[in-house]
Order: C-alpha cells, then structure tokens, then sequence
C-alpha cells in the first residue's frame, strides 16, 4: 500500500531523485534514444518483441485513506524500539544511519580509516542440579564473555574475546553440595586473552597503498583466532596461526554460483580429543595443524569439503592423523531440508602397537519437516553412525555435540549429555522445536545411543546403550523494548537412561543479558 508522501520523508526523497532523473532523460540528445537508431547489447543478450500486455497501470488508492496502523500491519505488527546497545563505544556507532564522517586518509584515499571501538558481549548466571551416576551436585556459576572490536577501515579490523571470570574450564562459583569444598565461592579470574587477531581484505589494502582499485578480494586473517567448519561439526576451535579465502567463485559449465576456497594453518593452541597431554586434558602445545576448506553452491544445493592434518612434536609425534570431510545440503520438494555429513579420521600411526585415538569414520544425516509454520514450527530427526574411533579435525567436544540437546554438553552448570564421540555407536535425536512468535523457545527431544561391538573394548566412550529425554524452554523477562527483555531466563532438563550403568540427569536454570 502506497503512503501518503504529506507525511512519509521517503517518498519526497524519492520524488526529488526522480526529477532529477527525468532532467537527466531529457538532456540527453533525442537521437541516441530514436527508436530506430541500433541497440547496442553484448552477445549474450537477446532482443525479444514488445509486449504492451505485460505493462498495466500503478494501483490506484484514492478510497482507501492513509492509516498510520496500517502501514504497520504491512510489516507483521511490527514497530520500532529501543534496541540495545554495546557496552562501550567510541568513534562511529554500529548498525546505524548516516551521515558518516570523513575519516582519515592514512593509507589511501581509496581505503579511508575511520576507527571505532565497540565492547559487547553477555553475562550469564547458572544454577545446575546433575546426577552423574551415583554422584549428586549442584553448582551457582558465572560466566562473562567480552567481545573488543576494534574497526580500522571498512575491511580490516583487530577483534579480541575475553573470558575474565573463568580459567582453565573452571568457573567463578560457589559449590552447593556434591564437591569437596561445599558453599566455598571460588572466584577464577584471567585476563588472557581467548582470541585476539587481525582480519582484513588484501585486496582493498592494495587499493588503498596504490590509489588504483583492484579486480580482486582476498580475505585473510592471522593470530590467535577461531575457525569453525560445518557448524563446529568437523572443527571448533581457537588457534595461533593464520587463514586466507579465495571467495566468490562461479562456474556457469559446472553449475556453480558460488565457491569459497579457504586455507589454514596453525603452530599453537591446537586442540584434539585424539592428544591428551600428562594431566589428561586435550593438548594445546605441540601440535600444528594444517588444512583447506570450501564450500560450492551447486546442483540446486551446498557442498562443503575439507582436509586437514593435524601434526604432533615432541612426545606427540607418533599421533599425527588426516581427517578428511564432505557434505551436502539441500532441501526437497518443498516439505524436507536434509544434510549427509560425512567425516573420517585415518593415517594415525602409534609406536609399539597402541591403541590408536583417530582412526574412524562418521555419518550424520539432519532432516527438518518444512510446516506450515516453516519458521517457527520445525520438526527434526538427526542420525547417525560412527565407526572406530572417528574424530573432527579439531575441537575440544565430540562431533555429535549439534545433534540434538540430549548431546550438548554445559561446563558452566556441569550439565550431562549422552555420548558425543560417534565411537563405535549409532543413534539419533527426534523433535520439535516451536519459536511462537519468535519470542519464545521449546524444544523437546527423544534420543539414543547405541554401542557397536564390544562394551568393554580399551578405550570405548559409550559403555552400554543410552537413551535420552530432553527439554529447553527460553524467552525474554519483559516485553519488547523494555530493559526486562534484554534478559533471557532459560531451563533445561534432561534424564539418560544407561542400559548398564547408573542413569544421569539434569536440571539447569539460566539468566543471560546480553550488552
């Protein structure tokens, strides 16, 4: 519906542009635009006849007067509000309407730096109730999590996450009961950085040192920054090293309307579940990591493919492995949208014949029902199958942790999940998310676990058969617009069934307010 331009600033600004640009027809000499002189259109175009039918008249609204809440309705109800803003800001603010400012010609005119600090992120607290076996606990903990953005120009950026209240995977908390130091707060404290890199375009900083534009764009980032692959599913993780993509590819023979290439490489703070270092946890020293991955927009779908070695020194050396992915994502018929993931682990070679930690294969199909409500109504059953010892490229979690809440795993609340490592196992989750209208969450689940083989095998993660129930609930405090509403209560609950050993369970209650 067409607004009255009395009382709408875009329509006069649309007016304006249009007699400029009718100005600009009218100058233009008549002959250029004759009917008879030549068309000039490149070899690809073809010129079709004139069609006077496919040419109607605008709507006409004289008998339906301007109304402020119907303009509104058109847009599904929705108005504008007060939204959150970062914690701190300097220089130009995100996510808002010009005028900018000029900036600063310091490394081309072409390549304007003009800096602006932002610090965001949320703060979120959490009461954790969990059986584990035979071994009641019950945990308060805090968790802040800090984002720094330092934009430089409209490309390059320098970009630090902090984790101040929390070090080592232990929380700032207080332990209830279950612990052996019940009701004493702990408070854990660390600056250290979680990343800290630059990222930036190659490509525009050449543009700005030369003062020409350049036909090319080359995205790359070095420090000590995340990479995350299929969702997390194939990698996780945050390394030192240094990345760089080749983007916007296209093939009109092979059918491709899009391809990234992208190439990375790490030399610390690389991490398996296949290295464990003395005390047991997951290695993050001595170990590189090496590895290319892309995506293609092809045959009415989406591939991703990855390889990528990880490389191990010192006492390591014998636990290097390859790990090989692809996937395709696409949906069918209207009424399905599904992705086969397929990922392997091979190549390890252990001194003395010991066990192997990476030498498996993993297949993980995700399906979703397309409703009648198709964003805010989704049905999902995801299933899988692993064999051996399969492993992700890198990430400390196993790479079934995405395949349903009975899988996700909590730290902050000590929360329990099913098995996540695909070892030797098969299995799946089946439920329903329902968004309401997109201010609330429910989500219930069905799940289980599978063992393949021996239970007893050396090594095995799932001893015996799981299933599990699970079910999340989350929404605003307040109404829109209010400050309530920029905090998020979430539940949890969760209770596993082991065929032969103790049942877990879960229970966890969540306040967030994201700055």
């Amino acid at each position: 519906m067409f607004t009255d331009c009395t009382k709408n600033h875009f329509c006069v600004r649309a007016a304006i542009i249009a007699a400029g640009f009718a100005i600009a027809i009218c100058s233009t000499s008549t002959s250029a635009w004759s009917a008879d002189a030549p068309v000039k259109m490149s070899s690809e175009a073809k010129k079709i006849p004139f069609d006077p039918n496919l040419f109607r008249p605008d709507p006409q609204y004289e008998d339906k007067p301007y109304s402020a809440p119907k303009q509104i309705e058109i847009y599904g109800g929705k108005s504008s509000m007060d939204v959150p803003r970062p914690l701190l800001e300097l220089g130009r603010p995100i996510y808002t309407e010009g005028p900018f400012s000029e900036g600063y010609n310091l490394i081309g005119r072409k390549n304007i730096v003009d800096p602006a600090l932002s610090v965001y992120g949320d703060i979120k607290t959490a009461f954790g109730f969990n059986k584990n076996g035979d071994q009641d606990q019950a945990i308060l903990a805090t968790q802040l999590n800090l984002d720094v953005d330092l934009k430089l120009t409209g490309t390059e950026r320098i970009h630090a996450f902090f984790k101040p209240l929390d070090k080592g995977g232990q929380f700032t908390s207080i332990e209830l009961f279950g612990f052996g130091d019940e009701d004493q707060p702990r408070l854990e404290l660390d600056l250290d950085p979680e990343t800290i890199f630059f990222e930036g375009d190659m490509g525009a900083i050449v543009t700005g040192l030369t003062d020409e534009y350049q036909t090319f764009d080359f995205p790359f980032s070095i420090g000590y920054m995340p990479l995350l692959y299929q969702n997390g599913i194939w990698m996780d993780d945050n390394i030192i090293g240094g990345a760089f993509a080749i983007p916007a590819l296209n093939s009109p023979k092979l059918d491709i309307s899009n391809m990234d290439i992208s190439v990375f490489a790490g030399f610390d703070r690389v991490t398996t579940q296949a290295i464990k270092d003395s005390r047991g946890d997951n290695a993050d020293h001595n170990v590189d990591i090496y590895g290319i991955a892309t995506f293609v927009e092809a045959l009415e779908g989406y591939w991703e493919a990855g390889f990528g070695i990880i490389d191990g020194e010192s006492d390591f050396k014998d636990l290097d492995y390859y790990s090989a992915t692809i996937a395709f994502s696409k949906r069918y018929g209207g009424w399905l949208s599904n992705s086969v993931r397929f990922l392997a682990a091979f190549g390890q070679d252990r001194d003395n014949n010991v066990q192997q930690t990476a030498d498996g294969q993993l297949l993980l199909i995700e399906n979703s029902l397309i409703t009648h409500l198709p964003s805010t109504l989704v049905p999902y059953l995801n299933v899988f199958a692993g064999f051996d010892r399969p492993r992700q490229l890198a990430d400390d979690n196993g790479p079934l942790k995405n395949t349903g809440i009975n899988f996700e795993a909590d730290a902050l609340s000590l929360f329990p999940n099913l098995d996540d490592t695909g070892h030797d196992t098969w299995g799946g989750a089946l439920g329903v998310e329902y968004l309401f209208s997109l201010d609330q969450q429910l989500v219930v689940e069905v799940a289980t676990v599978q063992i393949i083989g021996d239970a007893n095998e050396v090594g095995r993660a799932a001893k015996d058969d799981q299933y599990g129930f699970g079910v999340r609930y989350q929404r605003p405090l307040g109404h829109k617009g209010g400050e309530l509403s920029r905090w998020i209560v979430r539940l949890d609950g969760m209770y596993g069934l082991f065929k032969d050993n103790d049942d877990i369970a879960g229970a966890r209650l969540e306040f967030r307010r994201k700055f």
